[in-house]
């Protein structure tokens, strides 16, 4: 029996990171993944989604070129080539973490991984032989999938989930999506920006619904004018997909419809993978479909811990590696920070852009603060105007009696590069009035943010 300091359960940006940082404390490591190093992220999520999504961005450039003086003849999208280059994409990028783990000394354990009483994990290979390690200490890191709902079950051909979405053969012509939150609305860009006539089906009363309320209307907006329908407050009761299309039966606030689509796209969140990790066996905790976990990943089992989707927080690829990278330093002695969960960044990459992070102005209010809010919008902005993104705004909130930086909502072209100064200065409780007199450099979108920390303040200059 091998035996190691660290086995991670799962390759994912929580799994492999955690394994990095332990190599890096001194420990023997062993990494169990039965499918693509580098998890869902790296192989059929975060990544792929991306290159496709710039494909998508240049087709619309091309689209515009006249707007910049250019003459371009037709431009036609190529979607088995766009499918290739996500993949290649994903592919390069896996391949970067198998050399990052032959740096780091980290031995991949190849197969499906089970918790085992005495710390040992049971490693399941292709052909089902079995092979047991030890270790003093496991990490669980297995993720999530795509979540089904009973009225649209999932067959990858008519009934697709984020994966499916990502590989389609051909472009469809129709397309119903269902949920409305980042993987969604990144699909519903994608698809309607090379044609495809998209409809977007919401259960909430606005699309992107975690979002700032300012920030869900401009959306709604931008979609609408490109010619997305969406229906808020709607709910798919049924799909029927016994003939060659998909007809959805919609319940809506002014009565059923039907929607006939090639195919539908179900993004109505993700369900975590706890199966067959052998979670009761050795008696590990979970609530509502999460394993209950401390402040650093230490679960109720002596020498076993959990990271990223499968926990209580954010299902965020970057809250996945600062969660592993806390419990690894934890377990080494070290005196890592807990995460501050209020300060996590989320970005969604449809066009425009979204990025936020901490308070909304509502949450805000009813958490007991009152507020300064300042908005300065791109079509104010030198550097928009001249790129031709003038669409969308940055809305900041801070604490009237303190200036603590609340909040911030984004929404605008390549908004999601813009929010780590908001994290950063968040992290050094920076307040609004230093915000104001940090010199930002002009013209950028980034100033913005400045202008709308002047705004709150009642000092904006450009507006």
């Amino acid at each position: 029996m091998a035996n190691f300091d660290l086995i991670v359960i799962g390759s994912g940006p929580g799994g492999y990171v955690a394994a990095i940082r332990a190599s890096q404390l001194g420990m023997k490591v062993g990494v169990v993944e039965k499918a693509e190093l580098g998890g869902i992220c790296l192989n059929w999520g975060c990544i792929p989604t991306k290159a496709l999504l710039k494909s998508a961005n240049v087709f619309e450039y091309l689209q515009h070129a006249a707007d910049y003086g250019i003459q371009v003849k037709e431009a036609v999208p190529d979607m088995a080539a766009m499918v290739k280059r996500s993949r290649d994409v994903a592919g390069a990028m896996s391949k970067g973490v198998q050399f990052l783990f032959k740096k780091n000394k980290i031995e991949q354990l190849s197969g499906h991984g089970k918790l085992k009483k005495g710390n040992k994990v049971e490693v399941t290979d292709a052909s089902g032989k079995k092979t047991d390690y030890e270790a003093k200490h496991i990490i669980l890191a297995t993720g999530g999938r795509s979540r089904e709902l009973p009225a649209m079950k999932i067959d990858g051909k008519k009934i697709i989930g984020y994966r499916e979405a990502m590989v389609l053969p051909q472009r469809p012509q129709r397309m119903l999506v269902v949920g409305s939150g980042a993987i969604g609305v990144e699909f519903a860009y994608f698809y309607n920006t090379i044609g495809t006539e998209v409809t977007i089906v919401e259960f909430l009363p606005r699309i992107v619904p975690v979002e700032d309320e300012e920030v869900s209307k401009a959306l709604d907006k931008s979609f609408k004018k490109a010619g997305i329908t969406i229906h808020v407050n709607s709910e798919v009761t049924k799909v029927d997909t016994s003939g060659p299309h998909c007809i959805s039966t919609v319940k809506t606030p002014t009565g059923e419809i039907k929607i006939e689509t090639d195919v539908v796209l179900s993004a109505v969140g993700i369900a975590t993978n706890l199966e067959n990790l052998g979670l009761e066996e050795v008696g590990v905790k979970t609530d509502k479909g999460k394993v209950i976990v401390d402040d650093f990943g230490k679960t109720n089992v002596p020498g076993v811990y959990a990271i990223g989707d499968i926990t209580r927080g954010p299902a965020l690829a970057h809250v996945a590696s600062a969660e592993g990278i806390v419990c690894v330093e934890k377990i080494a002695g070290q005196n890592p920070e807990p995460i501050n969960y209020n300060n996590i960044p989320g970005c969604t990459y449809c066009s425009p852009e979204i990025a936020s992070v901490g308070y909304t102005e509502e949450a805000a209010k009813k958490a007991g603060y009152q507020i300064k809010v300042g908005k300065f919008p791109f079509t104010a902005s030198g550097k928009a105007k001249a790129a031709g993104a003038a669409d969308g705004f940055v809305k900041l909130i801070f604490d009237a009696k303190y200036g603590e930086w609340l909040g911030a909502h984004f929404i605008g072209a390549n908004v999601t590069e813009m929010i780590a100064e908001v994290v950063v200065a968040r992290k050094l409780e920076t307040t609004g009035h230093e915000i104001i007199k940090s010199i930002h450099p002009h013209p950028t979108m980034s100033e913005a943010i400045m202008e709308a920390a002047a705004a709150a303040y009642g000092e904006v200059i450009h507006l």
